[in-house]
């Protein structure tokens, strides 16, 4: 199902959203991570596309699996990253050709080594641009784009930030998927400014459950993502025990998922980091129920 229809008529759509593994193993995990969920039903599983391309045959590969092995809907990323206009239009020609309909439209984060984002010769310098591409060339395609709650870390302030995303909207995309929080009140505050904005395609909260609390400070302090105080302290002080930091971790987000699906959200899109165990515990949580409607 493309991206456009996915939350017609009061449907709601539960997203996933998965990296290629680098290693055999991890492979393997994921291939088991898949088939947990995939008894959720969700309404796709969003693949990422490496830096310059660097995952894109293994991104297609996992996409083919999600929509042949699992007869789920997949949405493949891309990004404006190391990429030419041409080289671009090649890859979505080939995602297709692929028979994958859903696209992630992102700019990317600048390379290793880069502090801003610098287009390569005959490159894209915004993700709008990539919108207004695939929107133009491939008008059948879904299109994804990303929001950011508490502003992308590049950004001066909120009002810029908001404005980027509506180009991005207007340019042609179907929904708008945000950048993870664990503060919903931000998330509450921006969905009211996005409306303000006259933005009208559906805004789907971003969650990536807490499994493990380093990992997700060195997250949280890359993408800008505000931690409340009174979490952390409870993370902290179970910093040596995991399975206490993971249930910490569960227990915050089934909260945040409850509070959003009693606001009315479109959908929820879970950064699973290839493993299901978190995910599993969230939904079975909030009941299979709310799921049931996004087929």
């Amino acid at each position: 199902m493309r991206i456009g229809k996915i939350y017609r008529k009061g449907r709601f759509g539960l997203s996933i959203e998965i990296f290629p593994p680098k290693t055999p193993d991890g492979g393997k995990v994921l291939i088991g991570t898949l088939e947990r969920l995939s008894v959720y039903q969700p309404a796709f599983i969003s693949c990422t596309y490496g830096a310059g391309g660097s995952t894109q045959n293994r991104t297609v590969e996992w996409c083919l699996h999600v929509q042949q092995q699992l007869n789920l809907t997949a949405t493949t990323h891309l990004t404006c990253v190391g990429a030419t206009r041409d080289e671009l239009q090649q890859w979505l020609a080939l995602a297709q050709q692929s028979g994958i309909r859903n696209v992630m439209a992102l700019r990317g984060d600048p390379p290793e080594g880069q502090k801003t984002f610098k287009p390569v010769d005959g490159g894209l310098r915004h993700a709008n641009e990539l919108v207004t591409l695939i929107r133009n060339v491939f008008p059948e395609m879904g299109i994804g784009v990303a929001g950011y709650p508490e502003t992308h870390p590049e950004t001066p302030d909120a009002r810029v930030d908001l404005e980027n995303l509506k180009r991005k909207v207007d340019a042609g995309a179907d929904a708008v998927y945000t950048q993870l929080f664990y503060e919903n009140a931000n998330f509450l505050d921006f969905r009211e400014r996005y409306e303000q904005a006259g933005i009208r395609v559906p805004l789907v909260p971003g969650i990536m459950p807490i499994t493990e609390f380093a990992r997700i400070k060195r997250i949280t302090s890359m993408c800008g993502a505000v931690f409340p105080d009174d979490l952390a302290s409870r993370l902290e002080a179970v910093q040596d025990d995991k399975p206490a930091q993971f249930e910490i971790g569960v227990e915050h987000a089934i909260r945040q998922c409850r509070e959003l699906i009693g606001q009315g959200v479109p959908g929820i899109h879970f950064y699973v980091l290839n493993r299901s165990k978190a995910c599993e515990r969230i939904l079975n949580a909030l009941g299979l129920d709310s799921f049931s409607d996004h087929g």
